[in-house]
């Protein structure tokens, strides 16, 4: 069988969905999906919808069933879809009756192993049953952490197995060639098309990747790491903010920045007292390169950091200070391109006399801060990223970018955002 890339519209609103799926099809997506968000938000009539816009396409309804299995893939057939999934995890009577369903009005089911502990047992067992398909699937939170679908066990379900298999969870352009050479019949893609500012180039791609040639992504990949730097550059303060929930920002700190400068960087944290510098120029010579220099002063109006320090730290590798406290000699610091948040700048400096710390946890500006946070800043302000978030919050942050990007797109289509977000429709009943 030749193998076929399903398009998962994972979005809220019907319209938007309509016109980005055509997009899809027009660069050769063979199969569309009613993603599950998709599904709760519009009801079955999206079904429909889809398939009066796209009568000869295959039409998958994503309900990721749990239970009344019989019932769920009877709505969804009834509505006009040609495969229902059903979760890996329900009850076997559960998937049995989805089948029985499926047969009695025209229908397949894919078997979704999302979170199944031993999906290779999972999928032998599932095949006993009946069903069309299996569906190896990282979930998207997985995904945001950096997990990727495990190849090992993909191959070991495909050689014991012999329905068709499917695959989804963060595939790219880079990474699609590799599962069809694994033996997988169903590409799965949703962010990597449906983000894209130029849907049908992005699904083109994809199907070029598909068939061995080697391309790039229109869209970005899923950062590790090793990666952390490279995705907090690629975006904005407000971008993280949105995916990290609002958590993170510091307040009360003027942005010293060239305009269109980000600073970005793990936190070195200093704690000292008024107009005492000896512990940040300390700071300076045990900084890596790539740090950022946060001191702790408790908002003190005395400055504990200058134009030479900046220079000093510039050599070392450091890329920025952040300071809640008073910082002076601001137009060097700005000349020298060396990034600055503090509360207030002054003329005035203090003594070193040694009080404080190194490396210990600081409070700046209402947050917590440990030596080997992210701290991220721009003309919008400065947030601080734990480093146990730190891969998850990047890749959320990087997708907030790739969705505003296609809202862009729309509203130079000539929408606007109050319709692309369709705001009068979602707006609460009174």
């Amino acid at each position: 069988m030749k193998p076929v890339l399903q398009v998962a519209l994972d979005l809220m609103q019907l319209n938007r969905s309509i016109a980005i799926a055509h997009e899809a099809v027009d660069g050769g997506a063979d199969w569309i999906e009613i993603g599950t968000p998709l599904l709760k938000s519009e009801g079955s009539e999206v079904i429909r919808a889809m398939r009066k816009e796209f009568p000869e396409k295959k039409i998958i309804a994503d309900t990721k069933t749990m239970d009344v299995g019989g019932f769920e893939v009877e709505i969804m057939a009834k509505a006009g879809a040609n495969i229902i999934t059903v979760l890996g995890l329900a009850n076997d009577s559960t998937i049995s009756e989805a089948v029985s369903a499926g047969r009695k009005y025209g229908a397949e089911i894919m078997v979704d192993m999302i979170n199944v502990p031993d999906r290779v047992k999972r999928s032998k067992e599932v095949e006993k049953l009946g069903v069309s398909y299996i569906c190896l699937h990282m979930g998207i939170d997985s995904q945001m952490k950096g997990e990727e679908p495990p190849m090992a066990i993909l191959k070991t379900i495909i050689n014991e197995t012999s329905i068709p298999v499917a695959v989804a969870g963060g595939i790219t352009a880079e990474t699609a060639g590799g599962f069809i050479e694994a033996g997988v019949y169903d590409i799965i893609i949703g962010g990597g098309i449906i983000k894209a500012a130029n849907v049908k180039e992005a699904t083109s791609t994809i199907k070029s990747a598909m068939a061995g040639h080697i391309v790039s992504s229109v869209i970005s990949k899923k950062y590790t790491e090793e990666g952390l730097f490279e995705a907090f550059s690629s975006v904005s303060t407000c971008n993280i903010s949105d995916a990290f929930h609002k958590k993170g920002i510091i307040f009360g700190l003027h942005p010293y920045i060239k305009h269109g400068e980000r600073m970005v960087g793990r936190a070195l944290t200093v704690q000292t007292a008024n107009g005492d510098w000896a512990k940040p120029v300390e700071a300076i010579d045990r900084a890596k390169d790539g740090d950022i220099i946060v001191i702790d002063v408790g908002g003190a109006p005395v400055a504990v950091w200058g134009e030479l320090a900046s220079n000093s730290a510039m050599n070392m590798g450091v890329k920025g200070v952040v300071i809640d406290g008073a910082i002076r000699d601001i137009d060097n610091i700005e000349e020298l391109g060396f990034p600055a948040f503090a509360r207030t700048a002054v003329p005035c400096a203090g003594e070193p006399k040694g009080y404080g710390g190194i490396g210990i946890e600081i409070k700046i500006g209402g947050e917590i801060v440990h030596t080997g946070d992210w701290i991220v800043g721009d003309e919008n302000g400065l947030i601080v990223i734990p480093k146990e978030v730190a891969v998850e919050i990047a890749n959320r942050a990087v997708d907030v970018h790739e969705r505003e990007n296609r809202t862009r797109e729309e509203i130079r289509r000539g929408s606007t955002l109050s319709k692309v977000n369709e705001l009068a429709k979602w707006e609460p009943v009174k």
